[in-house]
Formats: C-alpha cells, sequence, structure tokens
C-alpha cells in the first residue's frame, strides 16, 4: 500500500461517550496536606487538578478544534509488512523538504508521548542559508496514536525497529537519521544495531547508560576513575535515583501485568487522564503546561485507533521477547559501534548520568549540556534539539562529511 494522505477524525458518538463517562466519574479521597503542594505531589497527581482538568475535558475542551489543528499536519497512512505480524496500520507524519537533497530524518516518539512531539521542530528544521534542511518523518508507534493495534504477542524491539526502517524504505529513505527519546532511544538504538548501513547517525535525548568498566572500557574506565564527578553529575545521579525509588512504579506495572491496568484505561477517562497528568508533570522541568495541551495529548491516547489501553503493552513486549542480536532492552545501553552517536542532557530527564557514562554507549561526536529540561525534550526545548541537528549535520558538523557523501546533501 503507497502512503496516503490520512485525516483524523473521531466519530461524534465517541466524543459523546466520552462526556457521559466524565459525568458519571466517581473521584476519590485525599490526605489533608494543608495546601502543600509538593507534598499532594509526592502521592500522586493531585485531586483538585485531576477534577479541574476533567471537568474541563467534558464541559470545556474543544477536541474538534485540536483534530483541525492537527489536520494542518502532512499526515499519511500506509501499510507496512512485519515478519510473522503481517501487514500493520502506520500513521505518520512526513514534512519533505523542498530541498530534493535534504537529510532524512526519522523522529521516534515514547510514552507517554506521540507524534504530536514533533511538531515544534517542522518549523526550526527547514534549513536556511546556514543550516541543513531535513525530510522529518515522525511515525504513531504501532499501538499508538492513530497506527493499528497489534493483535497478537511478541512484537517486540526487533519488530519496532523493522517497522520504522520499512516505513523510511517505503518512502524511498534508504539512508536516513535518527532522533529519540524515552521508547524512541530503544527503537533509534535497535535500529543502529539491526541495520547500520542505512542508520548514519543518532541523536538521543534520553541518555540511558552505565558505569564504564575496566573489561569493556578500559580507557573511559580509567578516566572515571580519575575524574570527579562535577556537582552537574552528582545532582543527575540524585535525579536518577529519585525516578527509581520515587517515579518508576508505573513501569514495573506495565512491563509485568499490562491486561490488568488495563481495565482501567479502558473504562475510565479519569484512570487515563491521571496517569498520564502525573508523568506530564514530574518528568518536565517547570514546564507550564495549558490545559489544552495536557488534554490534547491525553485524548490522542484516549481516541486511539489501536485503543485505549494498547500503549502500556510494549513495556512487557520488550522484557520478554528476547532475540540473538537483541537479548534485554539494555542492550541498547551498551556499545553499538557503527552509528555515529550526539547527546542532549537536561537536569529533569527521568535518568541522568555523568557524561563519561554516556560515552560508552557508541562513537559519540556530539553533545549539549543544558541547564533546563526534561524529558519531553522536543516540546519543552525544541530549540535545543533543533540547534543539535543542525550542529551536527550542518556545514563544520561532525557528521557533515558523511552526510554529505551518502545522501548528497550540500
Amino acid at each position: 500500500m503507497p502512503p496516503t494522505p490520512y485525516i483524523i477524525s473521531v466519530p461524534s458518538v465517541a466524543l459523546e461517550k466520552l462526556r457521559r463517562k466524565l459525568s458519571d466519574a466517581e473521584f476519590p479521597d485525599e490526605l489533608d496536606t494543608h495546601g502543600d503542594i509538593e507534598q499532594q505531589w509526592n502521592y500522586g497527581a493531585p485531586l483538585s487538578d485531576v477534577q479541574r482538568l476533567a471537568s474541563y475535558w467534558k464541559d470545556g475542551f474543544d477536541w474538534r478544534r485540536s483534530e483541525a489543528k492537527m489536520n494542518e499536519l502532512p499526515n499519511y497512512r500506509t501499510k507496512i509488512d512485519v515478519d510473522g505480524f503481517g501487514d500493520i496500520d502506520i500513521h505518520f507524519i512526513h514534512q519533505k523538504s523542498q530541498n530534493e537533497n535534504a537529510i532524512p530524518l526519522l523522529f521516534v516518539h515514547g510514552w507517554p508521548g506521540s507524534f504530536l512531539e514533533v511538531t515544534k521542530l517542522l518549523p526550526l528544521l527547514q534549513g536556511s542559508p546556514s543550516t541543513p534542511a531535513f525530510h522529518i518523518i515522525a511515525p504513531s508507534l504501532p499501538n499508538f496514536g492513530f497506527s493499528g493495534r497489534i493483535t497478537t504477542p511478541g512484537f517486540s524491539l526487533t519488530q519496532y525497529a523493522e517497522t520504522m526502517h520499512k516505513l523510511m524504505l517505503s518512502l524511498n529513505y534508504s539512508i536516513y537519521v535518527t532522533q529519540g527519546g524515552d521508547l524512541g532511544f530503544y527503537i533509534t538504538r535497535a535500529m543502529g544495531l539491526l541495520y547500520p548501513s542505512a542508520v548514519l547517525a543518532s541523536h538521543i535525548n534520553m541518555v540511558r547508560a552505565n558505569a564504564p568498566t575496566f573489561s569493556s572500557h578500559p580507557f573511559l574506565a580509567t578516566q572515571h576513575a580519575l575524574t570527579p564527578y562535577t556537582a552537574t553529575e552528582k545532582a543527575a545521579l540524585d535525579r536518577s535515583s529519585w525516578f527509581l525509588n520515587s517515579g518508576s512504579g508505573y513501569r514495573l506495572l506495565q512491563s509485568t501485568k499490562p491486561q490488568t491496568l488495563s481495565y482501567a484505561f479502558a473504562d475510565s477517562p479519569v484512570a487515563l487522564l491521571a496517569w498520564m497528568y502525573e508523568k506530564l508533570h514530574d518528568w518536565t522541568d517547570g514546564y507550564a503546561w495549558t490545559d489544552d495541551e495536557v488534554l490534547t495529548w491525553v485524548s490522542v491516547y484516549y481516541f486511539s485507533a489501536a485503543g485505549k489501553n494498547a500503549h502500556i503493552r510494549i513495556y512487557y513486549e520488550l522484557g520478554h521477547n528476547p532475540t540473538e542480536l537483541i537479548p534485554t532492552r539494555e542492550r541498547m545501553s551498551e556499545w553499538i559501534g557503527e552509528v555515529k552517536l550526539g547527546l542532549a542532557h537536561f537536569p529533569r530527564e527521568i535518568t541522568t548520568v555523568p557524561r563519561i557514562w554516556g560515552r560508552t554507549l557508541g562513537p559519540v561526536v556530539y553533545e549539549s549540556d543544558n541547564e533546563k529540561g526534561g524529558h519531553f525534550a522536543a516540546w519543552e526545548r525544541p530549540d535545543v534539539i533543533a540547534g543539535d541537528l543542525q550542529k551536527m549535520f550542518g556545514k563544520g558538523g561532525p557528521c557533515y562529511e558523511i552526510i554529505k557523501g551518502k545522501t548528497g546533501y550540500s
């Protein structure tokens, strides 16, 4: 199936049903923290916030306006044949540059994000006399957004990587670069491992790496042993410790018994709202979310073509389907040597590491250290992500000659 233009159109009956469910919603109580907002957040999404958002979702939020704005984007749909799973419907954004020799860039979102995260990058990466131009492809992952639902078990990193690679091939991009965070970190890293001749370079904004060891990285391990952590790096380790001890319970649930959790999401829009809203708050660096932004993000999940709960299964699949090349998802946090790598460090990412740890991932050719920013970097700091890509691939950048030689970009 060749790519065809796609229009997002949620049936009116689905909107009416959502309003009825929100009208019938029952809310829990919460402890009296005497107005201590920080203490409220320690327990999870505060009742007053969730009630306000649910009320606005029911009576004020205009999905049709958000839908119309999404339909201004270059939306497409195609079918990708994945080994063992057949044809899968894939929705994607494809902003093609007027420069035919522009750099093909695959943007891969994570959870609880979506293709929407790329939208702030689109106007920044069109190119200029001094900056490179990009053809930008940003899919809804299978089981997310407006892509199809996977109906059989076993769809894991290998299959996500295969789907994304075949999508690029279907658009006649046999070589390309990638950008990703969260699940996009794992998927784009898997693509670099499985398709190194196609993935010329990758930029990531969630740096999942381990300390170098003398057996695997003796030179880096020596540097690591002799170089004290900076104050910023100590804060990074504190942030990672916070996430492990206080912010990662969702991951245990979604990676062990996703079906049990699915009943809440399938039946209750408030459950989905609270589950996602907590992460939007906790994983950003003071980003001033508007109610319309929050509800647009949540609505993309609620009205997903794959269903309201399909998105959480990826955590289970990534942990239970080993292959020879990808025995565990932790393989993505080890050395992958053929793909040039750019790293963006943000202080409020869910896990952050000392800089030298990141160099155990592969041949790092570019790094940016940022004083502000969190997990949804393309949404919070599109200026940084766009700037990193321009510096990596522009004239004088560490990947310019690679790109120029293989894509014709000049």
